[in-house]
């Protein structure tokens, strides 16, 4: 038993120190080729180092810009996508703004345009009824420039005749008054295109030129606007005749 129980143990002996010499020479084996190599790599890592800074100072060289800080703080760049959306609030901001104005002013001008539409709508509606009732006027006036005054005088029934014509007349007159109508006499006035129709023009001694002469139909306003243009005759100017030796000078009367 002793026998047998030593032998085992003189087997682990062998084994151990069998294993201790492996171990001491594989570590031998890496010392030796370590001091091989070692000033080598030290000389390669050394040589890197410094092409690598060769590297970097020569793109700072070509690229000057890159020597600016980086701004690659978190903080920093939040800070500036906190401004940029500032500024574009700020011009959604101004666009809504001017649309604004703009939509209010355009509110503004139909609203003025419709207030003066349905004002003259108020103010001239009637004016083509107004057109066709100035016809009974100029009728009303006819009639009563066509009896004579001596006749007028001499028989009682013709007098009570014209009396009610020239009331039917100062009627229909105040009518036209009431809505806005104006009846034109421009007798002696200066001759207006925007309100008078010329017939005729003719020289009359003593007479402005363009001044008027006649009225042959009078006309009518409705609140300022021309309803119908009176129609007139009108002074020319005379020429005067320069003397000759010759003898007197004959002219032509061309508007006759």
């Amino acid at each position: 038993m002793s026998e047998q129980h030593t032998q085992p143990q003189n087997q682990n002996r062998d084994s151990s120190a069998n294993n201790n010499e492996e171990e001491t020479s594989i570590n031998d084996a890496f010392e030796l080729e370590r001091q091989q190599h070692g000033t080598h790599d030290s000389t390669e890592t050394y040589d890197s180092f410094s092409d690598e800074l060769d590297n970097k100072a020569t793109e700072k060289e070509n690229h000057p810009a890159d020597n600016t800080p980086n701004n690659s703080d978190p903080s920093t760049q939040q800070k500036d996508g906190g401004q940029q959306h500032i500024q574009a609030l700020e011009e959604q901001l101004d666009r809504m703004k001017d649309h604004m104005v703009r939509a209010l002013a355009d509110a503004e001008n139909t609203r003025k345009r419709a207030a003066k539409e349905r004002q003259d709508a108020s103010k001239f509606a009637i004016s083509n009824f107004a057109r066709d009732v100035l016809s009974v006027a100029d009728n009303l006036r006819r009639a009563l420039e066509a009896v004579p005054k001596e006749l007028a005088e001499e028989s009682p029934q013709i007098k009570t005749l014209t009396d009610g014509i020239e009331a039917t007349e100062r009627e229909l007159i105040r009518c036209f008054e009431k809505n806005g109508i104006t009846k034109l006499e421009p007798l002696g006035e200066d001759f207006d295109p925007n309100f008078h129709e010329v017939m005729f023009e003719t020289p009359v001694p003593n007479q402005k030129s363009g001044s008027i002469i006649q009225i042959i139909e009078p006309g009518y306003t409705i609140n300022g606007r021309i309803l119908r243009p009176a129609r007139v005759g009108i002074a020319k100017n005379i020429t005067p005749q320069e003397p000759n030796d010759k003898g007197p000078i004959h002219t032509v009367d061309t508007e006759a």
